[in-house]
């Protein structure tokens, strides 16, 4: 299977709140927003790759799906996104695989990790030198 294109797709029980969230709570950039002008779905950059948030969904997430965010400073955005009201569920802390991790929920529950790769980790070395 070769995969040209790829995202998540969230069905969240409030749309807008969930709009909001991730567009102004979070700051990700849109990618693009269709369907009707008065409950739009919206699809967001995530890096690489893609989040569309569309639809209504039946309630809480709880465990499924989860997002990986890999975010170039976790405690700046841990102080940003606690001051913004957002649930952190777990705070900043290194993890035995090296990685800087903490974890928040959006408004459904959807579990979001937020992970800083440290300068001295492997993913940031050329395993090829």
């Amino acid at each position: 299977m070769e995969v040209l294109s790829s995202r998540i797709l969230l069905r969240p029980a409030d749309p807008e709140r969930s709009r909001r969230f991730y567009r102004d709570v979070l700051g990700l950039a849109v990618y693009r927003e269709f369907g009707p002008p008065d409950d739009p779905g919206l699809v967001f950059f995530l890096g690489p790759g893609f989040l569309e948030v569309s639809g209504h969904g039946a309630g809480r997430a709880g465990s499924s799906p989860m997002l990986w965010l890999q975010v170039r400073d976790v405690r700046a955005e841990h102080r940003r996104l606690a001051a913004a009201g957002v649930r952190v569920t777990r705070e900043p802390r290194p993890e035995p695989w090296g990685l800087v991790e903490m974890w928040i929920e959006d408004p459904d529950g959807v579990r979001i990790v937020l992970v800083e790769v440290p300068d001295d980790h492997v993913l940031r070395r050329d395993p090829r030198s």
